[in-house]
């Protein structure tokens, strides 16, 4: 399923998350397959989202019709994205796809063209200075075509659909708006900020099991 309006259709989907379909739903554990650049925890996410074709609004805005899905964090108001660690044996999609499996319960077709690369601190490390607990984080738009009643971290994290201008307001971190705004620029055919192309051979990545680092 590719999203139209107004003239708009989505072609760029190359990557489709039903390697999942046949995996244990359960989370993975452990850092032992954890990729690190200089030092800096690699983590990829994405941004779920549908066409609510059932909008009251009669909107002809395309973003107006879709929705983002967003997830909360034990102990928090605010929402988030789902993401989490880039493994050695994974592309950056497939962690991207992974994650929102395990945090939010949806499967979906993954655009490839990554949103951006952001920096941040793990909540661990909020108040220190040093390299150690910072993250560089790939995000990515995942259109949802399936939605899980039963997922592994549903205990942890309880889903929220929301309109994209909602979604502004419940974020958690500036860099989550700033993804947000390189998705609407997908959305509407608009040029995204070009990054650093992906390399996804790991021997480019230092592996580092024993980091403390929590994203």
């Amino acid at each position: 399923m590719a999203l139209s309006g107004g003239g708009f259709e989505v072609k760029s989907f190359l990557f489709r998350c039903a390697r999942m379909s046949s995996s244990p739903l359960v989370s993975r554990k452990g850092r032992h397959q954890q990729r690190y650049d200089n030092q800096r925890r690699l983590v990829a996410g994405c941004i779920p989202y549908k066409l609510n074709i059932e909008d009251d609004t009669q909107s002809d805005d395309l973003l107006d019709r879709v929705e983002v899905l967003m997830i909360t964090s034990p102990g928090r108001n605010d929402l988030i994205f789902p993401k989490g660690g880039w493994e050695t044996d994974e592309t950056a999609g497939e962690a991207a796809c992974r994650e929102a499996l395990e945090e939010a319960g949806v499967r979906g077709i993954l655009n490839d063209t990554v949103l951006g690369v952001w920096e941040f601190r793990s909540k661990s490390t909020q108040d220190t200075c040093s390299v150690e607990g910072v993250c560089r984080g790939y995000m990515f738009a995942l259109e949802v075509t399936e939605e899980l009643e039963c997922y592994p971290e549903k205990d942890s994290h309880q889903r929220q659909w929301v309109h994209v201008a909602e979604a502004y307001k419940r974020c958690r971190y500036d860099w989550m708006r700033e993804a947000l705004n390189s998705f609407k620029n997908l959305l509407t055919g608009k040029p995204v900020s070009t990054v650093p192309e992906l390399s996804e051979s790991s021997g480019f990545w230092i592996a580092k099991p024993n980091a403390i680092a929590l994203c």
